[in-house]
């Protein structure tokens, strides 16, 4: 089972709505109230909290398979964030102690909170006379495996930053893809989550996260946990 990242306390200002463009949800079945749901979608968007702060948001499939429980937190990064010029050097971004530094988590957990997937994102970025001199962002993928060589697996993955050099700003998204076959689903053909990643960084330093998850079944009780610090 690959190693689990731990969530930051969080901070912010974003609001996340239901059924207004920020968080949708939709379910296929006729019984008012299922244990399983098909095809929920759920988007959720934060601007960048302050340097050494963050920002996160979860929700939770509810009982009418609709999102529930809605909240936005926020408090001090995690430890794990001074480490993201590290996991960042990868990039074409060379990030300096000026420079900015930005980690989003894109998280999926079953109802007796054990993650499932996740996508992880690691950004930095210098800037210099209203520009972007350099910035770009790297992306990162957790899955849940079972002793048995069972589990979930990661399918498919990229990502791309649409400018690194001379930037009026960097837009950076990454995706990934992962199926599951194990002690729940034998066939592999039921469960499948696609988690999408989206990052604005800008030349005034700051920068905004956005996340969507594709969950072609669910269940009563999984929550989707994202944010960025």
């Amino acid at each position: 089972m690959n190693s689990r990242l731990s969530i930051a306390a969080v901070s912010a200002v974003s609001l996340v709505t239901l059924l207004g463009g920020t968080t949708v949800a939709a379910a296929q079945e006729s019984d008012p109230a299922p244990k399983s749901c098909d095809g929920v979608r759920l988007t959720g968007e934060l601007p960048a909290p302050a340097p050494g702060q963050a920002v996160s948001g979860q929700i939770t499939i509810g009982a009418d398979c609709k999102p529930e429980r809605v909240s936005v937190q926020h408090g001090p990064a995690s430890a794990r964030s001074a480490r993201t010029a590290t996991a960042a050097g990868g990039t074409t971004t060379s990030a300096t102690a000026a420079g900015h530094q930005l980690r989003g988590w894109n998280e999926m957990y079953d109802c007796c909170n054990i993650r499932m997937t996740g996508l992880y994102t690691a950004s930095s970025w210098d800037t210099a006379n209203g520009r972007v001199t350099t910035g770009g962002t790297t992306a990162t993928q957790e899955w849940n495996r079972e002793p048995w060589d069972a589990g979930w697996s990661l399918t498919s993955q990229n990502a791309k930053d649409d400018c690194v050099t001379d930037c009026a700003e960097v837009n950076s998204e990454a995706h990934a893809d992962f199926a599951y076959k194990g002690v729940f689903d034998p066939t592999g053909d039921w469960y499948d989550n696609t988690h999408h990643s989206y990052v604005q960084l800008k030349a005034d330093g700051t920068a905004s996260c956005r996340f969507d998850v594709e969950l072609r079944h669910t269940f009563v009780g999984w929550n989707w946990r994202y944010g960025c610090e």
